[in-house]
């Protein structure tokens, strides 16, 4: 279902998991963190591009994984690829996102439509520990 639609039609959990699975599909190559560009100078003698103030540019991929920064070089060949793989990184977090609570939605639609089951009235519900 597209975001935003409306439908008569309940969506189901095995078709959430495809629309889910086809979606990720298509978001290769993926990556998380930020891409920056670094100019630093180099320990050569009377380098041009160091006494003209332009450096020597570097890019680098910066991010966490776990608790544990981290950073990589990475060739300027590669820049175009890694943002968009940065790109699909976002889209994929977004995409996460949107499926929790779609998949909440389906299956409290699921559970709600169980016969026999009967809600308790809220004096009855247990009390939340949190």
């Amino acid at each position: 279902m597209a975001k935003g639609s409306r439908s008569t039609k309940k969506e189901t959990e095995a078709e959430l998991r495809r629309e889910f699975l086809a979606a990720v599909s298509k978001l290769w190559p993926v990556a998380g963190g930020s891409l920056s560009l670094r100019k630093s100078s180099c320990m050569r003698e009377r380098c041009g591009a160091c006494e003209s103030g332009r450096g020597h540019p570097r890019y680098g991929l910066w991010g966490r994984s776990g608790t544990e920064r981290f950073s990589l070089y990475v060739a300027e060949e590669l820049v175009p690829e890694l943002e968009q793989a940065l790109l699909n990184g976002q889209a994929l977090q977004q995409l996460v996102r949107e499926m929790g609570v779609r998949y909440t939605q389906v299956r409290r639609s699921e559970r709600n439509e169980q016969p026999g089951k009967r809600r308790q009235s809220s004096s009855r519900r247990k009390k939340s520990l949190w």
